[in-house]
């Protein structure tokens, strides 16, 4: 009995100190590669808005990014200022692109006033504004970095996700479907109206830019409803600021 009873203490005392060892080596060893993940997240980001805006090393149907040895010098080149939109005030802040925008649309729902960050692209002699937004897909959550002109015309766009299904949803990334956007407008007479991912578009070649529509992908009816969600909800935050850009 007493042997049974120092063998399930001893059991007990050696699961504990596992724990404990366990813990502090995946501890020590997040900690350590802290400064490599956000990094990499940094340069993530900056390929996603150089994406959005044309920067990229695409090929005749593959979305290809610049490499990450290029991002930084070519972000520091072609986006021209970096801005943080908060209720009526607008700064400039050279982090911005460091915002998290799940954490802002979080602070919004309880109340708080949003940070919007906007990225203020030169190429070619064109002005592009980049906009990173958020929504939620069929299984998890979508994003992607929408670049417009002062009129909210639609010059570029880059979308991802966490968990769409493979061949179906998941094809919002591809060109293919990214492309649809360029030259679409945000506006309709004046008024926002956003963009929707629509079934029986009747415009297979998207050849209409003023119908603020696209044509959906084929059994990713819920994403493409996430799109559209994403689209008119987070891009409609922005308008204020353009009404600004309209009086310059």
């Amino acid at each position: 009995m007493s042997n049974r009873t120092e063998s399930n203490v001893y059991t007990i005392i050696f699961a504990i100190a596992m724990v404990i060892v366990v813990g502090g080596l995946l501890a020590f060893t997040a900690s350590a590669l802290r400064p490599m993940i956000d990094n990499n997240e940094r340069l993530e980001k900056q390929q996603n808005i150089l994406y959005a805006m044309g920067v990229n090393d695409n090929d005749e149907s593959s979305a290809v990014f610049v490499s990450t040895k290029e991002a930084p010098q070519l972000f520091e080149k072609y986006i021209s200022k970096q801005l943080v939109i908060q209720g009526d005030n607008v700064s400039e802040d050279e982090n911005a692109y460091l915002i998290d925008v799940k954490k802002e649309q979080a602070s919004a729902k309880e109340g708080n006033e949003r940070r919007l960050p906007l990225f203020v692209g030169e190429k070619d002699g064109k002005t592009f504004y980049i906009a990173p937004i958020r929504g939620k897909g069929l299984w998890d959550a979508i994003w992607a970095y929408i670049a417009m002109d002062k009129d909210m015309v639609v010059q570029g766009a880059y979308f991802d996700h966490k968990g769409e299904t493979a061949g179906l949803g998941a094809n919002i990334k591809q060109r293919f479907f990214m492309d649809d956007f360029i030259g679409e407008n945000l506006m309709n007479n004046g008024e926002f109206k956003g963009i929707t991912v629509a079934k029986g578009n009747n415009d297979p070649k998207n050849e209409n830019k003023n119908d603020n529509k696209v044509d959906a992908i084929a059994g990713a009816t819920i994403t493409g409803d996430g799109v559209s969600a994403m689209l008119k909800s987070e891009l409609k935050q922005y308008v204020p600021y353009f009404e600004t850009l309209k009086n310059e």
